[in-house]
């Protein structure tokens, strides 16, 4: 994780507090700009449907890339995951207490955020298959040439 603590200090954290944003909460976990992206993406739609389930995942992010985020999201105390539905709740420890204060600014918000701008350095397609098992239609057609011969 890469906290910036210095910013939610308490006088920096008064004007953090003037312009909330999704972009700071994603900031606080990731460094990487696509998976803040990501992450920020996840947690906006949890936000703006009260709750989300798997299968309801943005198209552009795989859905086991979407349940890792959103499983590190409850580990964190953002979401709760009961009946199969992602929410958002408010565990924090006493060390993240200014982190929280922001996180639930942003929750609290009736703000839409356009994530594109927010985001405009991260990746935004689905990423393509890298390994595993290959399809071979190389075989099915082998086996209609033998069976004519």
């Amino acid at each position: 994780m890469a906290i910036k603590y210095w910013e939610f200090e308490d006088a920096p954290l008064r004007e953090k507090l003037k312009n909330v944003n999704v972009k700071d909460v994603a900031k606080i976990f990731y460094d990487n700009e696509t998976e803040a992206y990501r992450f920020s993406l996840l947690l906006s739609e949890v936000k703006k449907k009260g709750s989300l389930r798997l299968k309801e995942v943005p198209g552009s992010i795989p859905i086991a890339t979407a349940k890792r985020y959103l499983d590190f999201a409850v580990q964190v105390g953002l979401l709760k995951h009961e009946s199969n539905m992602y929410s958002l709740t408010d565990r924090f420890t006493k060390p993240f207490r200014n982190i929280a204060t922001y996180i639930k600014a942003w929750q609290d918000t009736q703000k839409e955020e356009d994530l594109s701008v927010q985001f405009a350095n991260a990746k935004f397609e689905k990423q393509e298959k890298r390994g595993g098992k290959q399809a071979q239609p190389s075989a099915a057609a082998g086996d209609a040439s033998t069976q004519q011969a």
